[in-house]
């Protein structure tokens, strides 16, 4: 494992549950394992990223597989992009309670693939939920818009749903690096959104406009399949996860709520960019 330290960015040298850099700034292991490396002044408010009822709602509704053949497609095309580096490190950057990082984790496994992963949120309590999933995985609480890893030592780093910040997400990687991105189609979730908004916007995301400074296109592969929520606390999961619920009153939310089941399109796009 290398990180280096959010204060001074010296590498930091571990001994059992300390980390320690050069310069005597020290940091100490969570209870459940994860390491806390952000600076009370990196954070936006007191408790920066996804609530515990967040957390809990996201592993609820991802446990139940509905978001697991696009998993799938996330670890063939992330092995893929690691072909036959030896001891790669990946970094899964906003990696939430960890689902698609555990699940890479396995698959790396089976395929024999000898990484050094990490997973890495500003959320303490989406890490700590990680912790649960796998004690293998390096889990970092931190910020992303300054990794707490070695310049050009990652073979390859995720984003999945999360926010892009150039710069920061090059500053780790090697070059020719793969950049695995995640984000929604326009017909992501569309049955429920129509249930929730009078008018339909078209997202004005451009991540391959935003990455063009740091980063090369290599392909764009879109993800797209039905799938149905058969109760309403399945319904209820799937609102307490997505921002989408976050806006919801609550006389919508009980209208919505109340459906026996409801028949969802996930429509997702994976980009694979290389790091200029």
């Amino acid at each position: 494992m290398q990180l280096t330290c959010p204060v001074c960015q010296a590498l930091l040298k571990q001994q059992e549950t300390n980390l320690r850099c050069d310069n005597n700034h020290s940091f100490d292991a969570a209870r459940q394992g994860y390491w806390n490396l952000l600076l009370a002044h990196k954070k936006r408010s007191r408790d920066p990223g996804d609530n515990p009822a967040m957390v809990q709602a996201r592993r609820a509704f991802l446990d139940q597989g509905f978001y697991q053949p696009l998993s799938d497609q996330i670890n063939q095309l992330a092995l893929s992009s690691l072909g036959d580096t030896e001891h790669p490190s990946v970094l899964d950057m906003g990696c939430g309670e960890g689902y698609y990082t555990d699940r890479l984790q396995q698959a790396l496994l089976e395929a024999q693939v000898d990484a050094e992963l990490y997973g890495l949120d500003i959320s303490k309590h989406a890490v700590k939920a990680a912790c649960q999933r796998s004690k293998q995985i390096h889990w970092l609480v931190a910020s992303g818009a300054s990794t707490p890893l070695p310049d050009n030592s990652l073979s390859l780093q995720l984003v999945l749903f999360s926010r892009l910040m150039p710069e920061a997400l090059a500053k780790p990687m090697q070059p020719g690096a793969a950049l695995l991105v995640a984000w929604p189609g326009e017909q992501h979730l569309i049955e429920l959104r129509k249930l929730i908004y009078q008018e339909i916007r078209e997202s004005q995301f451009d991540p391959v406009s935003t990455l063009a400074e740091q980063f090369s296109l290599q392909s764009i592969q879109p993800v797209s399949y039905s799938f149905t929520l058969n109760s309403p606390e399945q319904i209820s999961t799937l609102l307490q996860m997505t921002p989408h619920g976050q806006r919801l009153k609550q006389e919508a939310r009980e209208r919505i709520c109340q459906l026996p089941e409801l028949e969802l399109t996930l429509d997702v796009n994976l980009g694979l960019f290389l790091r200029r």
